[in-house]
């Protein structure tokens, strides 16, 4: 067995354990492979922490002379609350102003992803993609906006159905030019036709 599968069968131990402490025998029918499906679960919903964004990030960058906002929204994204282990989701809208670097596009969503893959809270999950793009890229200024909702709330506590949480992570021009924030902001509530 390698690493993983070994990793694997300990939380499938631990499932089991689980099973029977919230008094349910393991052993029945719909639960046999339950520990195993759980285990396997747990590392793709966790799969964050194998990759390096910035590594990542890095393989993508082009010199291009374009000096205007460039803006990715509406990244779906899925993860699970520090806090109760149950999921939060909703979208991730990641804006930056290029300095003569500019990313391929399809690497935003997947750094998204990255960060998303892990235990996490929504306002840490704004901060790091924030980050990460500031570090790597050195734009002139890079705005993230988060909106989901959380299990969390929903299924047990207060028990809220129709509540979403907002985070923001406005750095540089975004922060600091509020001729920026202002179209990054409109461009958030525009909707194209075919794209609601």
């Amino acid at each position: 067995m390698d690493e993983d599968d070994v990793s694997n069968a300990r939380i499938g131990e631990l499932i089991t354990s689980l099973l029977k402490e919230l008094g349910e025998d393991p052993g029945r029918d719909g639960l046999v492979k339950t520990p195993d499906r759980v285990a396997r679960a747990m590392r793709f919903f966790t799969k964050g922490y194998e990759e390096d964004p910035s590594e990542v990030l890095t393989k993508a960058l082009f010199d291009v002379e374009y000096d205007e906002m460039v803006l990715v929204r509406d990244i779906d994204f899925y993860s699970l609350c520090e806090h109760h282990m149950v999921p939060f989701f909703g979208r991730v809208h990641v804006a930056y102003i290029p300095d003569r670097k500019v990313l391929g596009l399809s690497k935003i969503p997947r750094l998204v992803e990255i960060f998303s893959r892990r235990l996490q809270v929504q306002e840490r999950l704004t901060m790091q993609v924030a980050q990460t793009l500031e570090e790597v890229l050195q734009p002139k200024g890079v705005g993230v906006v988060v909106e989901a909702k959380h299990l969390c709330m929903m299924m047990r506590g207060v028990q809220k159905q129709n509540s979403y949480a907002i985070t923001s992570s406005l750095r540089g021009e975004f922060e600091t030019q509020s001729k920026t924030r202002a179209e990054f902001m409109g461009l958030l509530q525009h909707r194209s036709e075919g794209y609601a």
